[in-house]
């Protein structure tokens, strides 16, 4: 059984991301197409976006497992989160959007770690299935925001203030999220402050695994760009939403069964796994397989977020520090590799951007895939 907390949460994320669809499966085609910007500026964007949503995250990680402070850092991030949002429907410019979007993501950055460390709390020994019931929920928000976004330009048209007005709207959603989490959502039951310094130590055995996992989202695609490819691709804006449905569904269905083999199998396993179908995905879209590709991505976010977290949950000491840790590393690898591919695409073509990007996640799978089988030890990698 899922703890009742974890549920909260659950809808929490759901609402959360919900209205969070509603913006991310129609701000590439904002950006670019309404605000006549280039995927330069798109890959800046998204750069700035993820570095702040996860780059921060290490900093109120450590904040929590220092201070003990848990449900406070979850609320007030999801209070920033709601309130930043609607203020895009007044953007004219993509540094405008820029600077929104990391205020937006802030709010995720502030309670992410806490959140995560939270639901290990109460995953009650199964934390892969914990893990994957709450992505799940996250990611049956962002399939039903986005299929708000297709009603709206389907019915209302692709027109600029269509595109605002779904923006405004947002705040909705966000503020059902917020009184869930404030009102329904338990803390945790710490019993006593800490009298000494935490010790890190023991975590850091941890790092090569995590360290792999930055380097192979260096090189995969932001979900923005695959956006981008479809449109250029030949999909008409209208039905570009659609194509988020179809790859928060495919999380939606695929995260907890994922959860329940990580359980029963291993970390390592799935985390593999994760990577081969990472290189299936970047290669459908090489060859033109948008709508597969788009699949294919979903089952890699998924498999490997679950995989890594649980490996988290499991081995880890200060489990909020390492939550923190892991988001930070995402974020300088992500919004690094945001900004490269977008340089790439922008200077040569996309044929080139995806190119690099496949022989980039080859060769890391390569590497992990060899020193696993060689049995160097990877700490709670079985």
């Amino acid at each position: 059984m899922i703890h009742k907390n974890i549920i909260a949460l659950g809808f929490v994320s759901f609402f959360t991301d919900l209205a969070s669809a509603m913006v991310t499966s129609i701000l590439p085609l904002f950006i670019v197409y309404v605000l006549n910007q280039g995927v330069d500026k798109l890959g800046f964007v998204v750069a700035v976006a993820t570095f702040v949503s996860y780059g921060f995250r290490v900093l109120f990680g450590i904040l929590s497992d220092r201070l003990q402070i848990v449900k406070p850092f979850v609320v007030a991030g999801y209070f920033i989160s709601a309130f930043t949002k609607p203020l895009l429907a007044f953007s004219h410019s993509w540094q405008s959007v820029a600077v929104l979007r990391a205020l937006e993501r802030m709010g995720k950055a502030v309670r992410s770690a806490s959140k995560d460390s939270l639901i290990s709390e109460y995953s009650g020994g199964k934390s892969g299935k914990s893990f994957g019931f709450h992505k799940m929920m996250d990611v049956a928000g962002e399939m039903s925001g986005a299929l708000i976004a297709f009603g709206v330009l389907y019915f209302f048209g692709k027109n600029e203030s269509t595109f605002r007005e779904l923006f405004a709207w947002t705040l909705l959603p966000g503020l059902i999220s917020v009184i869930i989490a404030a009102f329904f959502v338990k803390d945790t039951p710490y019993k006593q402050k800490r009298k000494t310094k935490f010790q890190l130590k023991e975590d850091k055995k941890l790092l090569p695994v995590l360290f792999v996992y930055f380097a192979f989202n260096f090189f995969i695609f932001n979900d923005s760009f695959f956006i981008i490819k479809a449109k250029e691709s030949g999909i008409d804006i209208i039905y570009i939403p659609l194509l988020i449905v179809l790859y928060n569904f495919v999380q939606t269905i695929s995260s907890y069964f994922l959860g329940m083999l990580i359980d029963r199998f291993s970390a390592k396993i799935v985390l593999i796994f994760s990577f081969f179908i990472g290189i299936l995905a970047m290669v459908s879209l090489l060859f033109k397989g948008v709508i597969v590709s788009f699949i294919l991505l979903a089952i890699y976010i998924v498999a490997s977020l679950n995989a890594i977290r649980t490996f988290i949950s499991i081995e880890a000491k200060n489990k909020a520090t390492l939550y923190g840790t892991l988001y930070a590393g995402v974020a300088a690898f992500s919004a690094l590799g945001a900004t490269v591919t977008g340089l790439i695409w922008q200077t040569f073509n996309q044929r080139r951007a995806i190119e690099f990007s496949i022989i980039g996640l080859s060769l890391i799978f390569v590497i992990f895939f060899v020193l696993t089988r060689k049995k160097v030890k990877f700490s709670g990698i079985k």
